[in-house]
């Protein structure tokens, strides 16, 4: 259960990155209360995840999804550019993520 806790939290991380940039800085109420809520509850899931699972698999893995999801809704979502070495560097962040989940003892 802490894994799918955490996992969520980390999509929430996603959200909140992506409602931020449509925040423009804060300045526009409804991606800024998006953003502060998805926060708030990225947070508090990781949290509880982190009542079981050890920390710095439970943080790693919650960056992890946050910047390759991020990275994700930027190139399509956002027009951002996509290069082989941005590709490389998603890669080697999930690659480093599936290794932080399988290096876990089971919860």
């Amino acid at each position: 259960m802490a894994w799918i806790v955490l996992i969520t939290a980390g999509l929430l991380e996603v959200v909140w990155a992506y409602s931020m940039k449509l925040s423009e800085g804060f300045s526009r109420p409804v991606p800024t209360i998006v953003t502060i809520a998805t926060m708030i509850a990225s947070f508090a899931l990781l949290s509880w995840s982190m009542k079981t699972l050890p920390l710095g698999t439970a943080y790693t893995i919650w960056t992890g999804i946050g910047a390759v999801g991020a990275f994700v809704v930027g190139v399509t979502v956002l027009g951002e550019s996509l290069s082989l070495w941005r590709v490389l560097a998603a890669v080697l962040i999930v690659s480093g993520l599936v290794m932080m989940k399988l290096a876990s003892p089971a919860h």
